[in-house]
């Protein structure tokens, strides 16, 4: 099943970098158009995100008897979530998926951004975390997302992904709730001081 959640996280990540490599912007702001559509609903029930959602996704994530899979769902709901996150940003110049970014340190990056109401996002971060079901969690992710994005606070799509194929099972459930909860709790200096790191490698690749 490792194997399954890995896969689910590349499909995801391989369709994004896509989106932010499009020559054809027009087309790529119709397909998150689509995406955000399929928010809250089911995988494949909407033929017209089948190029986006199922093309090209890995036989082992896919459906044998007519109900969507645990990967099929992760991969639906991570894209639809994506593209709301997207809304009315250029994915080429302004992508809001961005690989390190998982959403316990997200979530702690809106907090500190938003020290007025921070009871109350703490509170919307828990709601997601403590969500009993796939359904709940979708829904409770929704509303963190619309937060992010009012911020531009960008999400790593793909571990989202993995993290959202491993929410079906009961026994990983508290193990992914912990990871969140420590990387929410990560000292934001640590946060801003991997930045920092990241920043200087770039440049340093840029001049070589």
């Amino acid at each position: 099943m490792s194997g399954e959640a890995k896969q689910a996280r590349s499909f995801v990540k391989r369709k994004i970098a896509r989106m932010i490599e499009s020559k054809t912007q027009s087309g790529v702001k119709a397909e998150l158009a689509m995406l955000r559509r399929g928010i809250g609903k089911a995988p494949g029930s909407m033929p017209e995100l089948w190029n986006v959602t199922l093309s090209g996704l890995p036989e082992i994530l896919l459906s044998k008897n007519e109900e969507p899979t645990k990967g099929e769902w992760a991969v639906h709901t991570a894209l639809t979530l994506y593209a709301l996150h997207q809304q009315g940003k250029d994915p080429g110049r302004q992508c809001m998926q961005k690989e390190g970014e998982n959403l316990g340190i997200a979530a702690r990056r809106l907090v500190d951004r938003e020290k007025s109401n921070e009871e109350a996002v703490v509170r919307r971060f828990q709601s997601v975390a403590l969500s009993d079901n796939f359904e709940r969690l979708s829904w409770h992710l929704r509303g963190l997302v619309q937060l992010l994005k009012s911020k531009d606070i960008q999400l790593d799509y793909p571990a989202l992904t993995e993290d959202l194929y491993w929410f079906h099972f009961n026994d990983r459930r508290d193990g992914i709730r912990l990871r969140w909860g420590q990387d929410f709790y990560r000292s934001i200096e640590s946060i801003s001081e991997d930045d920092q790191t990241e920043t200087k490698e770039d440049a340093i690749d840029e001049k070589q």
